[in-house]
């Protein structure tokens, strides 16, 4: 595991740890600069668990043991110096961290726009418009970008659904036909049940257009793969622009699939506008 890609894979690995565990996560991702300087003990302390749990979390993230875990969030904490400075609120005025999670995002959606692969979005674009159903995959702060582009799609007359349950997912994918089409969304690209499921997918004939960061596991397994780096420079609780980049994705996509639904879906789409308006006040 690369140091850089620690905390998400910890942000990642939330769903699938134990209770526990979970609480060991929490207090890293909050208090990672604090965590470098303790011993097992005080982390267990400090998080109210066992020490055997502490080092269950760290096998868990893909390290050795406590020493190996520290080692690789200390390496991150040096390539990143501004990690962590949106928490230090007694520090950063609120221009300040204001700023810096602007900055940091709209940086992030540039790179990401000018690396896209277009051939490959139009590839994507193309399997969603022939898909007899089109589904979503994430897990932690990829399930929010997946209901996202599950809602997406279902206006724009796509048979859609969304899945962040591992066991779902499984039966979701085994229940699909030729070419029908899964999207598996990934802000590690590492997620071993991810990867599972879309092995089954590619088992049924079914097709996986996966969104994730470049040369990860997830983007290699993926039939058609749309590979979006975005730096976390900033992250503590979740990924902030990691997760708004693949949004951006999602809408890219969503808006060539309108392209080539042509006027019909323009119909469609105001239909589902004046049925709305009586919900709204006025």
């Amino acid at each position: 595991m690369k140091p850089a890609q620690l905390t998400q894979t910890i942000s990642d690995t939330l769903p699938a740890l134990r209770k526990s565990e979970r609480k060991v996560a929490d207090f890293v991702l909050k208090s990672p600069l604090n965590v470098i300087r303790m011993r097992i003990v005080d982390l267990a302390q400090k998080a109210g668990v066992s020490e055997p749990t502490v080092v269950r979390f760290c096998r868990a993230v893909g390290c050795h043991g406590f020493q190996d875990f520290k080692l690789a969030l200390a390496q991150q904490l040096a390539s990143s110096p501004s990690y962590g400075q949106i928490a230090v609120t007694d520090t950063d005025s609120t221009r300040e961290y204001t700023h810096k999670v602007f900055d940091s995002t709209v940086d992030a959606l540039l790179k990401v726009r000018d690396s896209l692969i277009l051939e490959n979005l139009e590839a994507a674009v193309a399997a969603i418009c022939a898909a007899g159903r089109v589904e979503f995959y994430g897990f932690g702060a990829s399930a929010a970008v997946a209901f996202d582009a599950q809602h997406k799609f279902f206006r724009l007359q796509i048979t859609s659904a969304a899945y962040s349950d591992p066991h779902l997912q499984n039966m979701s994918a085994a229940s699909l036909n030729a070419g029908d089409v899964v999207v598996a969304i990934s802000q590690s690209g590492r997620s071993q049940a991810l990867l599972d499921s879309m092995e089954l997918v590619k088992s049924a004939g079914g097709i996986v257009i996966g969104l994730a960061p470049s040369a990860s596991p997830v983007a290699k397994s993926a039939t058609i793969a749309i590979e979006v780096d975005a730096k976390e420079d900033i992250q503590i609780y979740t990924p902030l622009s990691s997760r708004i980049a693949h949004l951006a994705v999602i809408d890219v996509l969503a808006i060539g699939v309108a392209q080539k639904k042509g006027p019909k879906l323009q119909e469609h789409l105001q239909q589902l506008q004046a049925g709305l308006s009586s919900l709204r006040s006025q």
